[in-house]
This record gives C-alpha cells, sequence and structure tokens, in this order.
C-alpha cells in the first residue's frame, strides 16, 4: 500500500484516487465508502482496509456518476508491463478529472460546451476566465459589479469555478452566487491568481514576451484568473496543455445583456416546465448537423450581438442560404460528414484519443475542399472570410490514411492499428505470427490423424498460451509423447516440445509488433497534434457556417423573413408570431400580431385584457423576436425593423424564493427594481401583471408609479410592453405622450367568450375573469356567487356605512332591513 499511499498524498486532498492493479481500478479507505454508494457497487475489506473496486474497461460508464455527485477523481494507471516489471509495478496519476477538466465525450454533452472559470475579484472588480478545455476555448474579461458577474455566471453556467482560497471561505460565508446549484465551487490557493505568476505563467505557455498581443493591457485582474485557470488545467491533466493556443479578450457590452431572469422567463435554452427541448427557442432553432455547430448556436443565442455590421453579416449569409436551398441543402449534407473536430483534436492533445480518434479527424479534413467548392457559390462577405479558414491538410490527412486502417479497434495496445505496408518491421512481426497461426492450424490437422481424435483441438489461452485440448472419452487414445498440462471438467489439456517452440515464435512477434504498433500511433498522434491551431481555425469556421445554414433552413422551412436591423430606436413588428409556439401549433394556425414601440409616440405600450387571452405570450413574442434579430437570424414576422437593443429586463410571473426567505411580492420588487435602476433608453422591457402580489391598491399605486417612471425618467424612457389587469392605468394615455392603449379582442357569445388573441389598439375595461373561471371547471355555485357578488360592485351598493356589499344578495337584504337596527360592523364581507 505503500505506492498507493504516496500518490494519494500528491493529490488534492476532495480527490478520490482510481489505482489500477491488473484488470481493475481499485479504491481504499474513505475514498472508497465514499464512492461504493454513489456507483452502487460493494463495499469489502482485506485486511481491515476498506475497498471497492471496477473493471477497468468500464470505467467510462461509472466516471459520469462519480462527476455529477461532485466528486474529484484522480486515475492512477500502470505504467509498464507487469510481466517485465521489475517489483512493483510502476504506477503514477495521469490526470485528475474534475467537473471542468473532463475531456471524455463520454461524460460530456455534445451540444453545449463545459467551461472551467476563475474569478479574481480586487477593489470591487472581477476578472473572469473561461476555458472549455474540452475545446481550447479560452477567454477573459473584467466586470465592474456583482450583477455583471452573477448574470455572466448564468449565462455560461460553467462546470466548475475557481476562487482563490481566502476568497472561497469569505464568499462561502456569504453565501455563493446561487445558480442552479450546480457549480462546483473550488478553492485554489491565492498565490496562483498573483498577476506576476500568471502573467509569467501565460507568456512562457504561449511563448511569448508580454500578454499585449492578446489585448489584456489594463486587465490585470483578467490576466490573474487566466493564470490561475491554466494552472488548474495543466495540474489536472498532468501535462502542458497545448492544445490551448489563444486566449481571446471580450467585453460583455459588446454583446445584448441577458440576466438570469430574462434567460428563464423567455425559456431561450431550458424549458422552464417542460423537459422537453423544443419548448425553447434553441428547441425550434437548432437543425444543426455538427456538434460544434450545436454548441456555437447555444452561445449565440445567449450573446445576441449589439453592433450592425456584424449582425448584417450573419444575415447576409442567410439570406444567401436561403435564395437558395439547393446550394443550403449541399452544404448541410457536407457538412454533417464532419464530426466534433474540436473535441477530438483536444483528445489527441491530452493522450486521451484512440486510432478512432483519428480516423474521425481525417473525415472531417478530407471533407473540408468539397466544402469550401459549395461554399464559394455564397455571395456574402462573411462567407468569403471563414472560408479563408477552410484550408486543406493533405500532410495530416495522407499521414493517416498511410498509418491507419479504415477501421481500427478501440484499444490501442493490442494491435490491430497499422496499415501493412506502413512500416517494414512491422509487416515482418505480422509476417512471422501469421505464419506461427497458420503452422498450428496445420499441426491440429496432423495431431487428429495422428492420433484418430477428429475433436482435438488447439486452443490458447493467457495463462498457459497454447495447448491441445482432448476430450475424457478420448484420454485412451493420447499419444505417449504428449506432456499432460491441466485436468480440466470435460478432458485435460496437453504440450508437445513442438508446439511450446512454435508459441514462442508466434507469441513473440505479436508481443513485438503490438508494442511497435502502438509506438507507431504515438509517432502519428504526435505529428498530427502539431497542427493543432489550424485543425482548431478550421473546426470553428465549420461550426460557424453550420450555424448560418441551420438558421437558413429553419427560415425557409417557417417562412421566416429577414429583419432590418439598426442603430434606431424604432421597434416596428407586422404580423410577428411567436417562434416556439408558431413551430409547435399543429391543429390551428398562430395568430400574428403587429408591434410598435419607440421612444417617442410609442414608448410604452399598456396591455390589457383577460386571462388566458395571450398577454404574456404576445410580450414574450415581442422580445425572441428582437433577441432572435440580433443573433442574426430571420424571424417569422412579414417584415420587422429593429432598432438596436442593448438589454432585455423581463418581468413575468415569480414564486416564493423560499431558500432566500423572500415571498412572491418581494421576488417582483426585487426584479422590477433591477429594472428600474439598471434600464437604458436602448433597452426593451417586459412587465407582467406589477403589482399583482399584494393588496389590489398597493398593487394598482405600485403599477402606476413604475409605469409613470418608466415613462418621464430620463436615464431609462425604454421601450416597454406593459400587460396588466389594472384598467385605471389605461388613464395614463391621456396624460402622456408616449403611452398606447392595446388590448386583446375578446368575443362574448351565450355567456362564453372566444379569445381572438389579437391586439388591437384602445383599452378595455373587462377582465372576464369569472368566465375563465368557468373554463377552469369551478362548481356552478362558485361561478353564480362570483357574478352575485361583481354585481353588487359594479352596481356601487354600499352599506350603511359606506362599505361595499360584497356578500350580500338581494334577498338578505330585504331581511336585515325588516330585523332591528344592529350596531353597524367594519366588514367587507357579510353573511
Amino acid at each position: 500500500m505503500r505506492q498507493y499511499m504516496q500518490a494519494k498524498k500528491d493529490l488534492p486532498a476532495d480527490a478520490v484516487l482510481l489505482f489500477r492493479m491488473g484488470d481493475f481500478y481499485e479504491v481504499f479507505f474513505d475514498d472508497a465508502k465514499r464512492v461504493a454508494p454513489i456507483l452502487d457497487i460493494v463495499l469489502t475489506q482485506r485486511g481491515g482496509v476498506p475497498m471497492c473496486g471496477v473493471p477497468h474497461h468500464a470505467l467510462r460508464s461509472y466516471m459520469p456518476r462519480l462527476l455529477e455527485a461532485g466528486v474529484k477523481v484522480a486515475v492512477a494507471e500502470q505504467m509498464e508491463d507487469p510481466k517485465f516489471a521489475k517489483g512493483i509495478v510502476r504506477r503514477d496519476v495521469i490526470q485528475v478529472i474534475t467537473p471542468g477538466t473532463v475531456v471524455d465525450d463520454d461524460v460530456l454533452s455534445a451540444s453545449r460546451s463545459n467551461f472551467l472559470m476563475a474569478i479574481s475579484p480586487a477593489r470591487g472588480r472581477f476578472g473572469v476566465a473561461l476555458l472549455d478545455v474540452s475545446t481550447g476555448d479560452f477567454r477573459v474579461t473584467e466586470l465592474e459589479t456583482l450583477h455583471a458577474l452573477e448574470t455572466e455566471l448564468h449565462r455560461v453556467q460553467p462546470a466548475e469555478c475557481l476562487l482563490p482560497t481566502t476568497e472561497h471561505a469569505r464568499w462561502s460565508e456569504q453565501g455563493l452566487p446561487d445558480v442552479s446549484g450546480k457549480i462546483a465551487w473550488t478553492p485554489l490557493e491565492d498565490w496562483h491568481f498573483d498577476l506576476e505568476v500568471a502573467t509569467d505563467r501565460l507568456c512562457r505557455h504561449f511563448g511569448v514576451a508580454s500578454l499585449d498581443g492578446f489585448g489584456c493591457r489594463g486587465l490585470p485582474q483578467a490576466v490573474c484568473a487566466a493564470g490561475g485557470i491554466l494552472q488548474y488545467a495543466q495540474s489536472n491533466l498532468r501535462r502542458s496543455a497545448t492544445h490551448i493556443t489563444g486566449l481571446q479578450v471580450y467585453q460583455t457590452d459588446e454583446c445584448m445583456v441577458l440576466d438570469r431572469i430574462s434567460q428563464r422567463n423567455l425559456e431561450l435554452v431550458d424549458p422552464i416546465f417542460a423537459d422537453a427541448k423544443s419548448a425553447t427557442l434553441l428547441g425550434v432553432l437548432d437543425h444543426t448537423v455538427t456538434p460544434m455547430g450545436g454548441r456555437l448556436l447555444r452561445e449565440w443565442i445567449l450573446r445576441p450581438l449589439r453592433q450592425c455590421e456584424a449582425i448584417n453579416r450573419r444575415l447576409d449569409v442567410v439570406a444567401a442560404f436561403a435564395a437558395e436551398p439547393m446550394l443550403l441543402g449541399e452544404t448541410r449534407d457536407a457538412l454533417s460528414a464532419v464530426r466534433d473536430l474540436e473535441r477530438t483534436i483536444v483528445r489527441l492533445n491530452v493522450g486521451n484519443a484512440n486510432a478512432r480518434d483519428l480516423r474521425v479527424l481525417h473525415a472531417g479534413l478530407v471533407a473540408v475542399p468539397g466544402i469550401r467548392a459549395i461554399l464559394s457559390h455564397v455571395q456574402a462577405e462573411f462567407m468569403q472570410s471563414l472560408c479563408a479558414d477552410l484550408v486543406e491538410l493533405p500532410e495530416v490527412t495522407e499521414l493517416i490514411d498511410r498509418a491507419i486502417v479504415d477501421e481500427p479497434p478501440l484499444a490501442i495496445k493490442e494491435g490491430g492499428l497499422i496499415r501493412s505496408g506502413y512500416n517494414s518491421t512491422l509487416d515482418d512481426y505480422h509476417h512471422a505470427a501469421t505464419d506461427g497461426k497458420t503452422w498450428i492450424a496445420g499441426f491440429q490437422a496432423a495431431e487428429q490423424q495422428r492420433s484418430g481424435i477428429k475433436s482435438l483441438k488447439v486452443r490458447f489461452n493467457k495463462v498457459f498460451g497454447y495447448f491441445i485440448e482432448v476430450t475424457r472419452a478420448n484420454l485412451p487414445q493420447v499419444p505417449a509423447d504428449y506432456i499432460r498440462k491441466q485436468t480440466v471438467v470435460n478432458g485435460e489439456r496437453f504440450i508437445t516440445p513442438e508446439l511450446k517452440e512454435i508459441e514462442d515464435k508466434v507469441l513473440g512477434a505479436e508481443e513485438k509488433s503490438q508494442a511497435l504498433e502502438y509506438e507507431l500511433f504515438q509517432e502519428v498522434r504526435g505529428q498530427v497534434i502539431g497542427s493543432t491551431e489550424r485543425i482548431q481555425r478550421i473546426a470553428r469556421a465549420l461550426a460557424t457556417v453550420d450555424v448560418l445554414a441551420s438558421l437558413a433552413d429553419v427560415a425557409v422551412r417557417l417562412d421566416y423573413r429577414r429583419p432590418t436591423v439598426d442603430d434606431s430606436t424604432l421597434l416596428d413588428i407586422r404580423d410577428g408570431r411567436h417562434p416556439v409556439l408558431d413551430a409547435l401549433m399543429k391543429e390551428e394556425r398562430f395568430v400574428p400580431n403587429d408591434t410598435l414601440l419607440d421612444t417617442l409616440e410609442n414608448q410604452l405600450a399598456i396591455l390589457t385584457g383577460p386571462n388566458m387571452a395571450g398577454k404574456s405570450t404576445y410580450i414574450r413574442q415581442v422580445a425572441l423576436l428582437v433577441l432572435m434579430a440580433q443573433m442574426g437570424s430571420f424571424i417569422p414576422v412579414r417584415s420587422a425593423t429593429v432598432g438596436m437593443v442593448d438589454r432585455i429586463f423581463t418581468r413575468v410571473g415569480a414564486a416564493d424564493d423560499i431558500s432566500r426567505g423572500q415571498s412572491t411580492f418581494m421576488v417582483e420588487m426585487i426584479e422590477t427594481a433591477n429594472i428600474l435602476n439598471n434600464a437604458t433608453p436602448r433597452s426593451l422591457i417586459i412587465l407582467d401583471e406589477i403589482g399583482r402580489g399584494t393588496s389590489t391598491f398597493d398593487g394598482l399605486s405600485l403599477a402606476w408609479a413604475v409605469a409613470e417612471y418608466l415613462h418621464d425618467h430620463a436615464p431609462v424612457k425604454a421601450r416597454t410592453l406593459f400587460a396588466t389587469h389594472y384598467h385605471e392605468l389605461t388613464e395614463l394615455a391621456l396624460t402622456m405622450r408616449g403611452v398606447k392603449n392595446y388590448n386583446i379582442a375578446v368575443r362574448e357569445w351565450s355567456e362564453k367568450i372566444i379569445f381572438l388573441r389579437k391586439i388591437l389598439p384602445g383599452g378595455t375595461d373587462k377582465s372576464y375573469g369569472i368566465h375563465v373561471a368557468r373554463l377552469a371547471g369551478l362548481p356552478k355555485a362558485v361561478i353564480e356567487r362570483a357574478q352575485e357578488v361583481l354585481g353588487n360592485l359594479e352596481g356601487n351598493e354600499l352599506g350603511e356605512t359606506g362599505e361595499p356589499k360584497l356578500a350580500q344578495t338581494r334577498e338578505r337584504k330585504k331581511k336585515r332591513e325588516a330585523q332591528p337596527a344592529q350596531p353597524a360592523q367594519p366588514m367587507l364581507f357579510q353573511f
């Protein structure tokens, strides 16, 4: 156990060690107690030491369960063949796997990035570094507020987040930011975030004298975070991480800001209630055919652009594809031959790849010239710049084709990888092994003839090598020169000197060929990873083409149109449709609606109408159409002009936040405060039922004051859609220039209502709440009683002290009048 204890000593205290012993990974002591229940395997003991284990070939199937449980996993491998080891087999930890440093496809989701994040706080600012270890994507930025950091955390949703140890302890006391509880928070020694240490580490890694060329000048906290994250990745991978070939500085103000609340309320990538991906914007737009494209589309949805030129460059390509359906189809067919080049080249770099990964890389790279030829017909400037990165790599493709067989096995140490003719020494070994096996087949036939035992077989296993097997019934016929080796249930096993002699030649050749094949595979891998940076550029370009082609495919299939995106503050949508509901509705047609907002005459739209009429759907629809336009997508409209939006705010629905001790109304007010304090004239605000979580008069007062503030307060004056049941708010249009009233059309018929889903100018003073209650199936007595109370309210019937007689019918009123007068009671509801 000394070897095990030494390996364990050099690991982080919270890491579990899987120790390779023969065909199993064994786990001991407290690690075993921790792992056994997670993997649902037997916990046993040997010499009083708790232990458990998993077969080495099944590790990939067990690893996801450990990582999902938040376990850091260190893997110690046998570094030499036990047959040739002198003494104890040498073992080393080859990697430490954490939620943020996974590179194995069996653990990762192909459709989303797996970011590791590092945060370096100082003097109210936050340096942020993002690294997807599985692709080499490395980015940094600096944020000025905790709110901005929480927004970025929710947008990125990193698998793991690093903090300096002292900050981790302080934040843990105060409560770490809550992002759906899925982030693994990891402390890292403070000195790794030191500016001088971090700068030196980054410069040595990239082979540069200064980080200014990456745009890092004036971003010290970002550099600190980047240095810490690089150290953590290298330490866990147990290598230099050569696949991390660049560092990109990004600014959050380059893109539309979508905070946690808006991402959730708009159901961009995750549904609120349903489990189906199809109920999200991502589910509608994702027609990508490559894993890289799927991940990039998700990022585009969560980071819409704010530069008109960049948006229109994307729209130009989508338009070109949509105008040429055959060209679009050819592009998508060609792309479908490309698999995950980004993650494949990373696995080759970190030593987790097999020969099949080389063939996957080969298939993708040989498809590039054909894809580029197809794309040369796309008349768009952006496409030309993408094609510039789609270079041919004949030195890579030809090497793989010459060296690796078409369908190699998964194992890389058992032979069968290298193509015949690639290496003459290997060919000699193969011939020797083949000739030996041919001899053995002839030897079996000859022994059957000599002994007269037709069932005699020459077999092989790893313990005894080659042997002759004779059934019990034929033992009297065994030749005298056979040497008994083993008795089995059905007979006995024998050897002969001649068989042992040829066995040494066959097995010697096989062992040598397997060792040489592994050596040649590593040589090929080493040559291929020399082109890592160029392959990564190819992968990114193909991913971008895939996303643009996907958006064009959706546009053609669902009759989307190109929006006009400019720097104005006009939002003019004609016949807009909700992208998700429009795609999901099969039996009826979605009713389209117009929208007109600006910062002058149409700044704040008050929308009234009954429950279930579609107010919430409509205001969400407008936000989604703006977001789609700014990510570079066509949208479901007849026409649209979208003046640039810097961020979308949503206040639609609320629930008690029990974990933070916040009621529905408190959540509502916090979200509203965030909007009023952070919105700008470039923002788009959608508000649904402000003030409904408190008393009627309080709620109406707050809703009124919020509307006035949005209209009158110069720093805000944002384009706003305000859905409400407070019909009194429609009076704002009488005194405020920028307020316009709208309602959702409803038709009444025989005490029933029909929702027409059409937005019309003007307000309404009817909520139809009782009609909706009838549709929901409330008992008839409740409906009738509600109508009675409503009649009293609408008739302004007052009691002796001036209170409305909410619960008093006319018959009860007569009975009360016939009784002696009683002192008035201050009650709203009298029974």
